[in-house]
């Protein structure tokens, strides 16, 4: 069942968020008499990104076009697997299941 919004008139218009800068039907409601269009000029919205946020960014596309595997490391395990040498080593991977295992707690 669809719930019922009183107090609300579809014949008046929302007036945007604050800061908004659309204009339109519903600006020029709410606009007072003292402002003139002519007098002010609107000028467009200016960033400055810091130094850290620049090289943040630098950092953000060089992972974003990194390999996400390794394909020399890949190639030597593949190598290693079809000649049989490939070794385990149990007490590694025992201690990093422990690690993983500890981390979730």
């Amino acid at each position: 069942m669809p719930a019922k919004i009183s107090g609300y008139s579809t014949s008046e218009p929302l007036a945007p968020p604050k800061g908004s800068s659309t204009g339109g039907v519903v600006a020029e409601k709410y606009q007072t008499d003292t402002a003139t269009p002519s007098s002010t000029s609107q000028t467009g919205d200016h960033v400055t990104l810091t130094t850290s946020a620049r090289s943040l960014q630098k950092l953000s596309d060089a992972v974003a076009q990194a390999p996400v595997v390794d394909s020399a490391k890949v190639s030597a395990v593949k190598q290693a697997l079809a000649n049989g040498t490939y070794q385990v080593d149990s007490a590694s991977v025992a201690d990093k299941m422990l690690q993983f295992e500890n981390g979730l707690k």
